[in-house]
């Protein structure tokens, strides 16, 4: 298919305003009747629904680390049938792993290149004016073989900050595509994992409406649309499904599945069955397999243990059916769940696990994984990338390990998963085969 011309939204680091910026471009676009795709540049679990809820498409994942170029290739073939895309970067424009991974290092500016999109640079001048071209400079010329559309002031102060720092982008021949006053309101709710989900705001649907009058305001949306590009036709294969009848846990505990690997499993036919473990609710009992996603289990800690037709109805399924959980459904799937206040609560116990959130440590960075044995759609000997991100640690790990796992630079982790009987966890995401 021929792709519809595309932007990245990217910023020098993080909380600059990328994803306020992004969500209202995307709302704003989609009011003036354009069908809008999103896409999210790297491995991030939330925006995606923010993005989806902004533009009423469904938004993908593209990561030039986990995955290789025919991958992103049907991922960014999702975009068919859409007037433009935009893409939200994480992190820095260029922040990535120090390791090259299947098609680069995971940057956004990577994502960019391989799309064609130029670049739209969101920077917060605030403490500065002229300055700020100095920094956007620099950023368009650090790879010169990547396209700018221009940048987006954001926390602009006064008229007069405005007039300096638009001098110092005129200097270094930087489009200003919009200026954004400084406004308190326009951050979205944060816990230790980032942003809140979009189903836990209070009113995403307001909120959204409110970036998109604020951007409409400010930004130049034409300007926008005619800097949008792209690059030639995409085409490939997403990851086929681990089995026919796939019951997912879905609600406010469980929710981190990567938008690609869904719609693959779902284009190839499988059924998609969600159940609410924090509503009491069981696996169906004529699913073929049960897959329990991340998410924040020890938000719902206590619901979980309570929740016996949801603990009863995963055992017996469990007993004849393959069982895996990742991340916060691997600790759901442990003997116990330590939140912060030091409060044990009880969980499946269909592994050992037991974790705890009163003893924080951080984790996070991708991961590659080698299997010891075999896990829901694949045989031992596979070798997976993925992603792991959370606060919580092992006390107790005592069954056999699932897999050989390493960060992005080949640096053995810890945190190997576990196997029991039919069920298997990991702590890192699941993103893609490792075919190399």
């Amino acid at each position: 298919m021929k792709m519809p011309p595309g932007l990245l939204v990217s910023a020098p680091s993080s909380g600059t305003g990328k994803t306020t910026v992004m969500l209202g471009l995307l709302r704003a676009l989609a009011d003036e009747g354009l069908s809008v795709q999103p896409f999210k540049s790297g491995p991030d679990y939330i925006d995606p629904a923010f993005h989806l809820a902004a533009s009423g498409r469904a938004s993908f994942n593209l990561d030039t680390w986990a995955m290789e170029n025919a991958l992103l290739s049907a991922i960014a073939a999702r975009a068919e049938g859409a007037d433009i895309c935009l893409a939200e970067g994480s992190m820095g424009l260029y922040d990535g792993v120090a390791t090259e991974g299947r098609a680069g290092f995971g940057s956004s500016a990577e994502t960019a290149r391989r799309m064609g999109w130029p670049v739209v640079l969101v920077l917060d001048v605030g403490g500065q004016a002229q300055s700020a071209a100095a920094t956007a400079l620099g950023f368009r010329q650090y790879m010169p073989d990547l396209s700018f559309a221009g940048v987006i002031l954001n926390r602009v102060a006064s008229p007069r900050h405005e007039r300096l720092t638009r001098l110092g982008m005129e200097r270094a021949g930087l489009p200003v595509l919009g200026v954004l006053p400084r406004r308190g309101d326009l951050t979205l709710p944060e816990r230790h994992l980032g942003l809140i989900q979009a189903v836990e705001h209070p009113d995403l649907d307001a909120a959204i409406a409110g970036y998109a009058d604020f951007l409409r305001d400010h930004v130049d949306l034409s300007a926008i649309r005619a800097a949008a590009s792209g690059s030639g036709d995409e085409q490939g294969t997403l990851p086929l499904p681990p089995a026919q009848r796939i019951a997912i846990a879905r609600d406010a505990a469980f929710s981190f599945t990567y938008p690609h690997l869904l719609e693959g499993w779902q284009a190839a036919g499988a059924e998609i069955l969600t159940f609410s473990p924090i509503a009491d609710e069981a696996p169906d009992d004529s699913a073929d397999l049960a897959w329990l996603p991340g998410g924040y289990p020890e938000l719902h800690a206590g619901k979980l243990a309570a929740a016996r037709t949801f603990r009863d109805g995963l055992r017996r399924f469990a007993e004849t059916r393959p069982v895996h959980g990742e991340c916060g459904g691997y600790m759901a799937l442990g003997e116990a769940l330590i939140d912060k206040e030091g409060t044990r609560h009880e969980m499946a116990g269909l592994l050992g696990l037991v974790t705890s959130y009163e003893k924080r440590k951080f984790h996070l960075g991708y991961r590659r994984a080698v299997l010891q044995a075999p896990m829901p759609g694949r045989d031992t000997g596979a070798a997976l990338r993925g992603h792991e991100f959370h606060y919580s640690t092992i006390l107790d790990q005592p069954d056999a390990p699932l897999a050989q796992v390493s960060d992005a630079d080949g640096n053995p982790v810890p945190e190997t998963g576990s196997h029991r009987g039919r069920v298997t966890g990991t702590f890192f995401h699941l993103i893609a085969e490792d075919l190399s």
